[in-house]
């Protein structure tokens, strides 16, 4: 037998191999390998097109479960890249148990889809698990913005009852995972690392998407640990670890006067440390749209700089926008903070930034007890056009006022304790 059959012979073997159905999940499942079809994992050669055509065989395998294996102990390097449905398969497990990189080029992120690196789109049913490494390598493009538009590593597009689970997501451009037009999405058990002071490196944003859990995840970034955007209802967060970051957010909306929605968002359990802010609602001047029926539960502040806070005049330090008047805003209404306990690094414990136009009604605290990481400091609230009620609470919230047509439009007074 010559050496060309013998090659010949391991290449078709290692093909079946990598195709070779196995029991995963109780079902049976085409199980792709990607280094059967070519992957090197050194983290030198470029594995895309392997990765590519393993994704291929996979999508379009038919009947039953496919799952596309990044086997442990090696690290791959890839190139933006597009994993696109629909696929033949009845759902597509995407399991890392190895480590993925981004290139360090910035050059090589050119021709990027929806700016990301990572772009999932149209898989109904796809999970993306395992106990490996997606590091987006940001670092290049924190230190010089000047590069052009920042790239999320990771992009989820239009797959109902997505599943994302145990992965350490580091270092991403900007934002480690975007989760877009998405139904019936379950994410756990992530653990997501950036520097405190990396640029926009949220840890989760949600946008146009419904019926979303978020939980037992530990989130350390530059930015937002989750982003709720306009178009998403019913976010469930409950046991995420936040900070350092920029605390969980509702927003922003309404930018360049857009039309914004998000409602029944409930945040439980949730732990934040060293975050610049604990639970915030952030809407821009000049939008319109609501943000409404909105809970956050059970919330333990470690030395947070603005435990609570809704900013009606958010607008990126660009300009100050409460100079700058706007006869419309984005409705803020129907938000409840029970049990938020903790410290907080400043004096300003509460604040309550609404607009004029709308204001916040319906703002109901309970339970509040928030104290000065400062020996011998205290802690206040803020309030302008916010209405609503509070009891049990430290510090006290006097200037949350009712709403009445008599008072409707003044700026309630700030009141230290």
């Amino acid at each position: 037998m010559d050496r060309n059959t013998t090659e010949f012979g391991l290449q078709i073997i290692s093909l079946i191999v990598c195709i070779a159905a196995s029991y995963l999940d109780g079902g049976l499942a085409a199980v792709f390998n990607v280094t059967g079809f070519g992957a090197i994992g050194d983290g030198i050669h470029d594995d895309t097109e392997a990765f590519s055509q393993a994704w291929e065989a996979a999508c379009s395998n038919g009947g039953g479960s496919s799952s596309v294996i990044v086997p442990a102990g090696r690290t791959f390097l890839l190139s933006p890249v597009n994993f696109e449905g629909p696929c033949y398969s009845s759902n597509v497990h995407f399991q890392v148990l190895g480590k993925i990189v981004a290139p360090n080029e910035t050059d090589a992120w050119k021709g990027c889809v929806s700016n990301s690196w990572l772009h999932f789109s149209d898989i109904p049913g796809l999970v993306l698990e395992g106990s490996g490494v997606i590091d987006g390598r940001g670092s290049p493009w924190w230190k010089n913005v000047s590069l052009g538009i920042l790239k999320n590593a990771l992009h989820i597009h239009k797959c109902d009852g997505l599943q994302l689970r145990g992965l350490h997501h580091v270092n991403s451009p900007k934002s480690h995972i975007s989760i877009n037009k998405c139904n019936g999405v379950s994410i756990s058990g992530l653990n997501i690392l950036a520097p405190e002071n990396s640029p926009n490196t949220d840890g989760i944003d949600v946008s146009e998407s419904t019926h979303v859990l978020i939980s037992d995840s530990i989130i350390q970034t530059g930015d937002d640990c989750v982003a709720i955007n306009s178009g998403s209802s019913d976010i469930q967060m409950t046991n995420v670890s936040c900070g350092p970051g920029h605390g969980i957010s509702v927003g922003s909306l309404g930018a360049n006067g857009s039309y914004a929605t998000v409602e029944q968002v409930n945040v439980t359990k949730c732990n934040f440390q060293g975050t610049q802010n604990g639970i915030r609602i952030k809407t821009w001047p000049g939008g319109s749209g609501y943000a409404r029926n909105i809970s956050f539960e059970d919330i333990t502040l470690q030395d947070v700089e603005n435990p609570i806070i809704i900013d009606q005049f958010y607008c990126k330090g660009e300009f100050k926008c409460e100079d700058k008047p706007s006869p419309s805003a984005v409705q803020v209404s129907h938000v409840t903070y029970q049990g938020v306990n903790g410290s907080s690094s400043s004096e300003k414990a509460i604040q309550l930034f609404c607009s004029e136009s709308k204001g916040c009604t319906d703002i109901k605290m309970q339970q509040i007890n928030i104290t000065s990481a400062i020996p011998r400091a205290k802690t206040y609230a803020i309030c302008k056009n916010a209405y609503g009620e509070s009891s049990s609470t430290s510090p006290l919230v006097p200037c949350l006022t009712q709403l009445h047509d008599d008072v409707l439009g003044r700026e309630a007074s700030a009141v230290w304790v």
